[in-house]
């Protein structure tokens, strides 16, 4: 059985009114460290995991003995949307935790010349997207295109993929990903 960890750290601690600094601070864990784990970019030690969680505090048979609460909330005012963006780019996600959800939707928004970074996503998963209005190039392995209003896409994670807006409007997006990946 393979755990989502980062998913997991991020619900307990955003459960125990903690930011990323504040974990850090208090455990001496560097603050990047604690994004990389909860983005699922790095695995920690055994160790490490302990020490973090000693800073929130939780143990590791709790934390690892979870069980993830599903929301019963099912509808969401424009306003309650969470932004976990950053940027020239903005990501507002349906929900407050993707903690045992299978699916993350977004509203993306990117500001005139804003990319994902000169380094390609790669990741595990699907994800699918329709631009609302301007322009956006989607760039999936050496495939590059333009989409703009009512244009899709659709494509396996672990291709890799960067996403920049062109044009001198912003471009906004709805898009979704499975598992979720922020």
């Amino acid at each position: 059985m393979t755990f989502d960890i980062g998913t997991r750290l991020r619900y307990v601690r955003t459960a125990h009114n903690l930011s990323q600094r504040e974990l850090a601070k208090k455990t001496g864990v560097p603050n990047s460290t604690i994004s990389l784990i909860e983005s699922n970019s790095s695995n920690p030690s055994v160790g490490a995991l302990k020490r973090i969680l000693d800073g929130i505090p939780i143990g590791l048979a709790e934390f690892f003995a979870l069980e993830p609460e599903m929301p019963k909330k099912a509808f969401y005012a424009a306003e309650e949307l969470v932004e976990i963006g950053k940027g020239g780019i903005s990501y507002r996600q349906v929900g407050e935790s993707m903690f045992g959800r299978s699916l993350q939707m977004l509203k993306e928004v990117y500001q005139p010349g804003a990319d994902t970074g000169k380094v390609p996503l790669v990741h595990e998963g699907e994800e699918s997207g329709i631009v609302l209005s301007g322009r956006l190039e989607v760039t999936v392995d050496d495939d590059r295109r333009i989409l703009g209003p009512g244009d899709a896409y659709y494509f396996e994670s672990r291709r890799p993929h960067r996403f920049r807006c062109v044009g001198a409007v912003p471009c906004e997006v709805i898009s979704a990903c499975t598992p979720p990946t922020f």
